[in-house]
């Protein structure tokens, strides 16, 4: 399974379901995109190590971007940009678990439903 960012956001704010929906799944995937937005909100040295020994000691397996990847993630700009607000970071993470065959657990359903062939695990945080 790959979790999307906002999973990690929620373990990390010390939501109990979304540590324990971590704990339970046995292969543990993350989008480079998503590793990306983790770096990228940290404000220091250390919250950066915090989120790599969190993906290194949980078993993450970073997904890198390929070239299939990326063209999927632009063909899905283009078709979900206007009619369902598509981002970039949300189609990169999108089209790595289709091309990956593997699900993608979200607590933000809106920024992937449009997303036909993607298969979507919604994560209640409440």
């Amino acid at each position: 399974m790959i979790f999307d960012t906002d999973i990690f956001i929620w373990a990390q704010r010390g939501n109990r379901k979304a540590a324990r929906l971590i704990d339970r799944c046995e292969n543990r995937y993350l989008s480079i995109q998503s590793y990306m937005e983790l770096l990228q909100a940290a404000n220091s040295k250390a919250q950066h190590k915090h989120v790599k020994d969190f993906i290194s000691d949980f078993g993450f397996m970073v997904l890198p971007l390929s070239e299939n990847i990326g063209h999927r993630a632009l063909i899905y700009v283009e078709e979900y940009a206007l009619s369902a607000n598509m981002r970039v970071g949300d189609a990169i993470i999108a089209a790595t678990a289709v091309e990956h065959n593997l699900p993608v657990v979200s607590s933000n359903a809106k920024h992937f439903k449009a997303v036909k062939e993607l298969q979507l695990k919604v994560f209640k945080p409440v």
